[in-house]
């Protein structure tokens, strides 16, 4: 019998403002990347967001990148994302919300 893979997901402080996530942005991990991700979000100066490491993501994914970019917000903060994987841009386009995705340079 085949077992599935238990989706997992994790980040690190890469620089003073950049968090790499890794794994799966779907809907089994983004509550607990919403509370990890959070307060690095407020406490760096120009927070940036690096996917490169995303292995998996769902609408779940789009709609966590989309709280961060608030929580940003909320806080003075400009959140930008790097490396945005191919399936969560066409989810993104496919829902208009592309262009509250602020990509950095």
């Amino acid at each position: 019998m085949k077992t599935s893979a238990v989706p997992q997901a994790s980040v690190s402080l890469t620089g003073e403002d950049t968090i790499l996530v890794s794994g799966d942005l779907v809907f089994s991990t983004v509550v607990r990347l919403l509370e990890q991700v959070g307060p690095m979000l407020t406490k760096a100066p120009n927070p940036v967001v690096d996917l490169a490491s995303v292995v998996n993501c769902d609408s779940a994914g789009l709609v966590l990148l989309l709280e961060w970019v608030a929580v940003g917000a909320r806080a003075g903060k400009r959140v930008r994302f790097l490396n945005l994987p191919p399936a969560l841009v066409g989810i993104a386009q496919l829902s208009n919300a592309d262009i509250l995705l602020p990509v950095a340079d």
